[in-house]
């Protein structure tokens, strides 16, 4: 029997899995310490009253194997929003059946659908089998731009400046 794969926004009861593929992405990412997200977290995220973070799942078979976890950018330059997808993931036994370029084909939908013009994400450099797919979705890598950012310390003291 044909397996059945959709891709749909998120609901309450996918927060679980969003959580463990978020924990699963971590420990590829080589990061799994640094990965605190709980079911608790998530649930305020996606959805509080106003939600500020968005997700989309790839089911197979019932089964939340994948998920594309976004929030929306605005560009000053352009005047309109975009998507910045902070999380795709797709389980390894599922990878190559085409569930992360389906969960990216809706995040460019739900851009083109609600007028946005960016659809981005970063990846880390030594991910090659990601570099490729983007690649071969002619994703455009912004080398002319550094990600920079504040955590912990750093954080707090730049927040104590007066």
């Amino acid at each position: 029997m044909a397996s059945t794969a959709i891709i749909r926004r998120a609901e309450p009861a996918d927060v679980p899995a969003l959580v463990a593929l978020a924990h699963e992405l971590a420990e590829y990412e080589r990061a799994a310490d640094e990965c605190h997200l709980t079911t608790e977290h998530l649930t305020a995220a996606l959805f509080a009253e106003s939600p500020a973070v968005f997700a989309h799942v790839a089911e197979v078979d019932g089964v939340v194997v994948g998920s594309a976890i976004w929030f929306l950018t605005f560009s000053t330059w352009r005047g309109v929003h975009g998507i910045h997808l902070e999380d795709l993931y797709v389980q390894p036994a599922q990878r190559g059946s085409g569930l992360g370029k389906a969960l990216l084909a809706e995040l460019a939908r739900e851009c083109v659908r609600n007028g946005y013009e960016r659809l981005e994400w970063a990846v880390l450099d030594w991910n090659q089998p990601a570099i490729d797919f983007y690649n071969s979705l002619k994703a455009e890598p912004q080398s002319d731009w550094f990600t920079f950012r504040l955590t912990a310390d750093p954080l707090h003291a730049l927040a104590a400046l007066r």
